[in-house]
């Protein structure tokens, strides 16, 4: 992939990492190669694709890259949700590979930038994924609670990337409630740890 990003457009100077895996793998009970799948998706290709997005950079001397990591808000938080804890324990993951990535990025001297962009439930194929031998399960997920829009995550992206060169936009969450109660049918944007101007 990287090979053909170089031949056709020279290199990378912004990596999404966009791609997620969720299966119904219990931790007591779960399928070795489910949990496998998901540690190369979540994890693995993550790595892959940021460590070669930086080294197409250094290559080219790009200094004003970016590193967008999509990850989840089960990448900061355990739910009592038995079929995603595998997945949280993966998307934990990404959470300190953002962070490891800043601070290697930072020893560095490069002001190539790295956020984490971690939504709640969005409108995807997610759920119909997760519980592909249960439609109604699937269905349930997002009839119980209102989800994000592809949309959402596009503008904290587009945030991120249109941030002034000094700005760095460490971690964004998009929320949705998982309590089974009457405030259920909203979504909330935040900031999880906010802004801090770059060196």
């Amino acid at each position: 992939m990287f090979a053909a990003i170089k031949q056709q457009h020279k290199g990378v100077d912004v990596c999404i990492n966009n791609a997620g895996l969720a299966l119904a793998e219990l931790l007591l009970n779960g399928k070795t190669s489910g949990w496998k799948s998901m540690m190369d998706v979540n994890v693995l290709a993550v790595s892959i694709c940021t460590r070669e997005a930086y080294q197409s950079m250094k290559e080219r001397n790009v200094d004003d890259g970016h590193i967008i990591n999509l990850n989840s808000v089960c990448g900061h938080q355990v739910y009592p949700i038995p079929d995603l804890h595998f997945y949280t324990a993966t998307k934990y993951a990404v959470t300190a590979l953002t962070e490891a990535l800043r601070q290697e990025l930072r020893a560095e001297k490069t002001h190539i930038r790295a956020t984490n962009i971690s939504p709640g439930l969005v409108d995807t194929e997610f759920a119909s994924r997760l519980h592909s031998d249960n439609p109604d399960k699937a269905a349930g997920l997002y009839a119980l609670n209102k989800p994000l829009q592809a949309k959402n995550i596009v503008s904290a992206v587009t945030y991120a990337l249109s941030a002034p060169p000094h700005v760095q936009v460490c971690d964004f969450s998009h929320i949705f409630n998982l309590c089974h109660c009457d405030l259920l049918n909203f979504a909330l944007l935040h900031f999880k740890y906010g802004l801090f101007a770059q060196r």
